[in-house]
């Protein structure tokens, strides 16, 4: 675990990661679980076609 180095440096929004990079800046990347929660699409049922009844054999004798 690094040590903090200095507190309220960077303004910090909702819902992104904060790292420092290979070149020693500060970055902001959007996180995939944070923020605002997206809306569920709402999905159309498709209409089922009644199942096709295939004529009984007859028996031989």
């Amino acid at each position: 675990m690094g040590k903090i180095i200095a507190k309220g440096v960077v303004d910090r929004k909702s819902g992104y990661l904060y790292y420092v990079d290979g070149k020693g800046n500060v970055c902001e990347a959007k996180m995939a679980r944070g923020g605002k929660k997206k809306k569920a699409a709402k999905k159309k049922a498709a209409k089922k076609k009644p199942a096709k009844k295939k004529p009984a054999k007859k028996k031989k004798r």
